[in-house]
């Protein structure tokens, strides 16, 4: 009746703890422990903390052929037993049988490490040849008999924190005290000024934002003729400066002073100035990015039916619009749209300078943005850091632990903005990536507008080869590497992402074209349609082209065995052609040819949700990956699942990105406009 584990243990256990130790090299208070457990176990009445280890372990399941071949067990449950003296601890064994690769939780006492559990298994492999400590799955569901063991993992009761957890913590914290308190100092300043007895001064910088100097200026002079000294100094003393200068900062970090704007439908509250139908395409573009990620994390190991699910995705062609094939053309959107907005943004700067393109203009826009995205970035990665120890996290969570755990070692890579040029295994913050390919590809701004302003056929030239070059690199890789382009295969292939899928000189081709989108735009002295058929045309092409970049996806499913063409033309234009397509609509809207769809991208809706969709991007995916890595069973697909998902997740994400825009996000905006 019992087990082959239990059968097996006993073997082991049955003999002396000194002849086991030695024949199986397990530490002899961990066979102690056992002795205690398979003692207690027999018993007609057994104590609680044995059932509940003895229920712990992972045990096979329905539905092994739908996917359902991993046996977690009960963590929390394994946790709970406290035996006389020792406590259960959750460890998962990795196995491979054929080509399924799966993992079945098992309980042991805490006594027993990771090496003892192995020992343990192998022991069982080498002796016992009928019972197993982990039995198989059965021949007929696998048509492997032969089971092998990749490693053992044991997930500690409790995490002691290390220094980079207390740095993290520490840097966490003390980014959210300091708007904090300095939202409680204005505060007091506001009650204090409004009282009866104060001054007539004029405080005007706690209500119009950062522009303080004005206030600040006439707060100076009210004060000298107050005071008779009216002319004596005709400016504030050196420590009336220090202390203005010092009171303007905690302004910028007041939460009185960002969250206007915030919730504001006025399109000026942000950078995309006229160019309103950029509102509805950011959002949208996000709101794809975040269905596709809500749907991937899942899937990588956490789908009890993750079969079922693959072969909805690809015999559905509808699915590709949401969870599968080009979803991910989302941020080639996102690349577009960084151009167009580098671009013009770089051509303003010179306009304000006199027509003059200098080193220090330069500097100063590169500064800029990093100071954009860099303090919320890093509030992520030490973010990630921080959960990596703080969270007790369920058995699925190992798909995930040495890439978090990976922040701790290749931190510095996010800090410089060069994590998608290391192996994506050692990224931090994986979903990162972007941010730096997207500066990578910043970085080329300047040097093209001066080539546009030096001489336009060398700019020409260089343009063409470059877009060339990153078409042709794309589709070389593509047909060495035999790389799939449809998404339930890209998930589970290595080289995708290793060599194309985060590397700029295959992602830069969109981001070229918002620039030159961006230019055109910038310096148009006319419109570029004349007349309504030819807007016609345009959209007739544009929409065409979009569903032909997402039907061949469906058509491109299978993953080549051998250099395919069509994979490889693929691969390698339907970034840019998908760039070209969006450049259109907005080209379209701007020039008064957008009809329904301007309207629709241009609606005051998108405003608010675009004014958070960075921190929105940057804090989906820790909701995602926290959500999963606290689950104990899988996750069973159905579409009402992973709708409920989506929603749950986007929900929590709104909520946290509106938070963390104004906390950490909007006050460094103010050092930026200062500075212009």
């Amino acid at each position: 009746m019992a087990p082959g584990w239990v059968v097996v243990l006993l073997l082991v256990s049955g003999s002396s703890a000194s002849e086991s130790s030695q024949s199986c090299n397990v530490s002899q208070k961990c066979i102690e422990d056992i002795n205690t457990f398979l003692w207690e176990i027999n018993h007609d009445k057994p104590k609680e903390y044995a059932v509940l280890m003895y229920d712990s372990f992972g045990k096979m399941g329905s539905n092994v052929e739908g996917g359902n071949v991993n046996q977690p067990g009960l963590l929390q449950q394994c946790r709970l037993a406290i035996g006389p003296s020792f406590s259960g601890q959750y460890c998962q064994v990795f196995l491979k049988q054929g080509a399924l690769q799966y993992f079945v939780g098992i309980c042991v006492p805490d006594s027993c490490g990771e090496e003892d559990v192995k020992e343990l298994v192998l022991y069982d492999r080498l002796q016992f040849n009928q019972m197993s400590l982990i039995p198989p799955l059965p021949p007929i569901l696998t048509n492997e008999s032969r089971q092998d063991m990749i490693m053992t993992h044991c997930l500690a009761n409790r995490t002691e924190l290390d220094a980079s957890d207390v740095v993290s913590i520490f840097v966490c914290c003390a980014m959210i005290a300091v708007p904090l308190a300095a939202t409680l100092f204005t505060a007091m300043v506001r009650s204090e000024r409004s009282g009866p007895d104060s001054p007539n001064v004029q405080f005007s910088h706690l209500n119009s934002g950062p522009n303080v100097y004005g206030a600040l200026k006439t707060s100076d002079s009210s004060s000298r003729e107050m005071n008779g000294s009216a002319g004596e100094n005709d400016g504030p003393s050196p420590e009336q400066i220090s202390q203005s200068c010092a009171f303007e900062c905690l302004q910028a970090f007041s939460l009185q002073t960002n969250c206007r704007g915030i919730f504001s439908t006025s399109s000026s509250s942000i950078l995309v100035g006229s160019f309103s139908s950029l509102n509805g395409i950011r959002v949208l573009s996000l709101l794809w990015i975040i269905c596709g990620h809500s749907t991937q994390f899942p899937v990588i190991n956490n789908l009890d039916n993750y079969k079922n699910w693959r072969g909805t995705v690809e015999n559905n062609p509808v699915y590709i619009f949401t969870i599968s094939g080009p979803v991910f053309l989302a941020v080639d959107t996102f690349l577009l749209l960084g151009g167009l907005l580098s671009a013009r943004s770089l051509l303003r700067s010179i306009d304000k300078a006199g027509d003059k393109l200098t080193l220090s203009l330069v500097a100063n826009y590169l500064f800029k943005r990093i100071k954009r995205i860099q303090p919320l970035h890093m509030f992520t990665m030490c973010l990630t850091i921080s959960l990596i120890s703080l969270v007790q996290w369920g058995p699925y969570w190992f798909p995930f632990m040495d890439t978090m755990m990976d922040c701790k070692a290749y931190w510095w890579a996010n800090l410089l903005l060069i994590s998608n040029l290391l192996p994506f295994h050692n990224v931090c913050s994986p979903w990162t990536w972007y941010l730096s390919l997207d500066f990578q590809c910043y970085i080329t701004t300047p040097l093209l507008i001066f080539l546009y302003r030096f001489k336009r056929r060398v700019f020409a030239v260089v343009v063409g080869g470059l877009l060339l070059m990153s078409t042709l690199i794309s589709a070389v890789i593509t047909a060495h590497l035999h790389l799939p382009v449809f998404q339930p295969s890209t998930m589970t292939s290595e080289n995708y992402v290793l060599h194309y899928y985060v590397k700029p000189y295959t992602r830069y081709g969109p981001f070229l074209i918002g620039i030159l989108t961006g230019i055109h735009l910038a310096t148009k002295k006319d419109q570029l349609l004349k007349q309504k058929w030819q807007a016609a045309l345009g959209w007739w092409c544009s929409l065409s082209l979009m569903a032909l970049l997402v039907g061949f996806a469906y058509f491109l499913k299978e993953t080549p065995t051998y250099p395919s063409l069509p994979h490889a033309v693929y691969q390698g234009l339907h970034r840019p052609v998908w760039a070209l397509t969006v450049s259109w609509i907005i080209l379209a809207c701007e020039e008064g040819y957008g009809g329904f769809i301007k309207t629709l991208l241009s609606l005051r809706f998108w405003v608010p949700l675009s004014n958070i969709s960075f921190a929105c991007y940057l804090i989906h995916p820790v909701f995602i990956i926290l959500y999963i890595g606290l689950q104990e069973t899988p996750i069973h697909y159905s579409d009402i699942n992973f709708m409920y998902l989506f929603l749950g997740h986007l929900a929590l994400t709104l909520v946290a990105s509106c938070a963390l825009t104004v906390l950490i996000e909007k006050p460094f905006q103010f050092f930026k406009r200062r500075n212009t």
